[in-house]
């Protein structure tokens, strides 16, 4: 499996130019911030193998993602908001944990079935959340039913994922995998890993499953839909393909595509602001969905930001009825919800699938 330090990832990768930019752009960045308080919290409701839950979302302030020091991923800004140093100690990250606990209780009328925890980078990399935390963070939410995290593959590991299990809590372990190609994974995504390291680490998570005693544990695949560099019919292509292949991989039971938005101090919104990016369009997230209702997996997605010009969109006049129909979309998996929507703009979408290519792009903002 591929050996987690930025000085492997460089040596050898051909990432070298991708990450000599990432670090000059993210070098701009002169923002500081409050090691006590989460990045984000926020409630929703998830799709997951024991049905629909209330879910608590909570994005935890660390020291960043150590691949991201080396240069990072070419759409990632999480990491432009992590505290600066390297490291959040045990205490500040417990102090986040409970500011999120406040805002469930001030926001919800129950407690969340299902636990959702981020970070900026690896959730199982002890150099961003101590084992001591990982441990305590499992107590914490001990009564909960169900518990997401998310890590690169390179730190899925049973003994980790016992953690959870051992308090009864059926786990989910989120990976970043992006695509299912390679090629856009590294050249696009800029990201270090290959397709058979995210195999690796849902082998890891079946013996983890195995191990446990009466919970589950399970592997959310993380899409990418729309990486820079590539056309919208490409970046179409590659997320059914993306899908289908996750689905042929045993204890992979869920796919969140997640359409690229333009975040701060990024390449791509270098790329943006050089007219050299547009997101996806939301009818091409329900062109994907779609075609790969039927696939044995769960498929949702999120469109962050839609309807905004960094984020996934239409025309304008349409984006909320579609988003709304993936959100229906994304609970009752019925692909009919998108014959429901339509808009004169499919027309100028159907063109740029036809006529885009990744040297002209954006055919249309």
């Amino acid at each position: 499996m591929s050996k987690p330090s930025p000085e492997v990832y460089e040596q050898g990768k051909g990432m070298d130019a991708h990450n000599q930019v990432m670090r000059e752009i993210r070098g701009r960045n002169d923002k500081s911030y409050d090691p006590t308080e989460p990045t984000r919290v926020w409630l929703d409701e998830d799709n997951t193998p024991d049905g629909v839950y209330q879910s608590l979302t909570i994005i935890l302030n660390t020291g960043g993602c150590r691949w991201a020091r080396a240069g990072g991923c070419t759409m990632c800004g999480y990491v432009a908001e992590s505290v600066e140093g390297g490291t959040v100690a045990h205490d500040d990250l417990m102090t986040q944990v409970q500011a999120c606990l406040d805002h469930e209780k001030e926001n919800a009328d129950e407690e969340s079935g299902l636990i959702k925890i981020y970070t900026s980078g690896s959730f199982l990399d002890e150099r961003e959340v101590p084992a001591e935390t990982r441990r305590a963070i499992a107590e914490t939410f001990s009564d909960r039913e169900r518990i997401v995290v998310e890590s690169l593959p390179d730190f899925v590991d049973r003994e980790k994922i016992a953690d959870f299990t051992d308090q009864d809590l059926a786990t989910d372990v989120a990976v970043g995998l992006e695509t299912a190609t390679d090629r856009v994974r590294h050249d696009c995504v800029n990201k270090y890993f290959d397709f058979a390291d995210f195999e690796d680490a849902c082998a890891e998570a079946r013996t983890a499953d195995a191990e446990a005693d009466g919970v589950d544990v399970g592997v959310k695949a993380y899409l990418l839909m729309k990486p820079p560099f590539l056309s919208e019919s490409e970046a179409i292509e590659d997320m059914k393909s993306s899908i289908r292949r996750c689905a042929g991989v045993e204890g992979c039971h869920t796919v969140s595509m997640n359409p690229t938005n333009v975040q701060k101090y990024t390449e791509v919104e270098q790329l943006y602001f050089g007219d050299g990016y547009r997101p996806p369009w939301l009818w091409s997230v329900a062109e994907v969905l779609e075609a790969t209702a039927e696939e044995d997996v769960i498929v949702v997605s999120d469109p962050v930001g839609h309807g905004s010009d960094r984020g996934a969109h239409n025309c304008g006049g349409c984006d909320d009825r579609v988003q709304k129909a993936i959100k229906d979309f994304n609970l009752r998996q019925d692909p009919s919800v998108f014959g429901q929507v339509s808009c004169a703009c499919e027309l100028t979408w159907e063109t740029v699938v036809e006529r885009e290519t990744g040297y002209n792009l954006p055919l249309a903002r």
